[in-house]
């Protein structure tokens, strides 16, 4: 295991630049587009890739954990599984995330609630907007 920190997240205009590219899983298959991201809060930091996964006529509008994500070219790649993000709640990318919809996310995605996102959350006020598109 390496001792080298994790990198950094994509910042805002880099994943700016990944609306409207094709998203693939975790085994490289195409899973959808990037319609665009939701922002912390507080911080205005990304922290979710708004997708429109599956195929084009049913295809459901939901979020991945832009921690999970990198940029390939014309691409961009989630270490997330296909049926994870095509079960994953669905949002309204035009309505911010309330603190419970992102945990329920987060715990969909098996994200700790001691650790990233879930963390980050979990500790604000209940009913509280977490995340704005």
């Amino acid at each position: 295991m390496s001792d080298a920190p994790p990198a950094p997240p994509p910042s805002l205009e880099e994943v700016r630049a990944w609306i409207g590219s094709e998203l693939d899983d975790s085994a490289g298959a195409p899973l959808g587009r990037i319609d665009g991201a939701y922002l912390d809060a507080q911080s205005g930091e990304p922290v979710w890739l708004v997708v429109s996964a599956g195929r084009r006529r049913r295809a459901r509008t939901t979020v991945v954990p832009l921690r999970e994500c990198a940029a390939l070219p014309a691409r961009a790649w989630t270490a997330q599984r296909r049926d994870a993000v095509l079960g994953a709640p669905t949002v309204d990318p035009s309505r911010p995330l309330l603190r419970e919809h992102e945990v329920a996310i987060c715990a969909h995605y098996e994200i700790d609630e001691a650790t990233g996102r879930h963390a980050e959350v979990a500790s604000r006020e209940p009913a509280s907007v977490t995340a704005e598109p």
